[in-house]
């Protein structure tokens, strides 16, 4: 698990499709899906459920949501402390 899957998965969560946090993140919506992907094989979770008009959470995903975000404002924290923009990548 890594900052940009959390971002992903925060950004899908907060958008409900994945082309709409690609676009947010600036990123494709095949390196979005990539990394969702990559973020429920290393949970071994479903964190959305997929419709035709986009992306619900799961379960498991909305449990995980909250931590999720707080990883991310400790991330974002640290770095502005070090004054390093790299920290975490």
């Amino acid at each position: 698990m890594n900052e940009r899957e959390l971002l992903a998965f925060v950004a899908v969560a907060e958008h409900g499709r994945m082309d709409l946090a690609a676009k947010a993140l600036g990123y494709s919506q095949p390196a979005v899906s990539y990394q969702i992907k990559c973020l429920e094989m290393t949970l071994g979770a479903k964190l959305f459920v997929r419709t035709s008009s986009g992306v619900t959470l799961s379960r498991t995903g909305a449990l995980m949501l909250p931590s999720a975000q707080a990883v991310l404002t400790l991330m974002r924290g640290i770095k502005a402390t070090t004054g390093d923009l790299a920290l975490v990548a």
